[in-house]
């Protein structure tokens, strides 16, 4: 499970990483509690995930400027 914090923008983080297919790793939401959003990944690898997501983000015009995190979930 990943979890990203982010204290703006979440219903675009949502939406971004429910149709987010690179390199075969998918995202599913799960979950918010207070500014942590929460998915589940196939992925194998929760660190390369968690780095697949700040780059997807990043990536957006409006997740150019944003401040978030992006690790995998305890």
């Amino acid at each position: 499970m990943i979890e990203i914090s982010a204290a703006v923008h979440q219903d675009k983080i949502i939406e971004l990483l429910n149709n987010c297919n690179e390199d075969g790793i998918q995202f599913s939401y799960k979950e918010k509690k207070g500014i942590n959003l929460y998915f589940e990944t196939n992925a194998e690898d929760l660190e390369k995930a968690a780095k697949l997501v700040k780059t997807a983000i990043k990536n957006q015009p409006w997740g150019s400027v944003l401040y978030f995190r992006s690790a995998p979930a305890k």
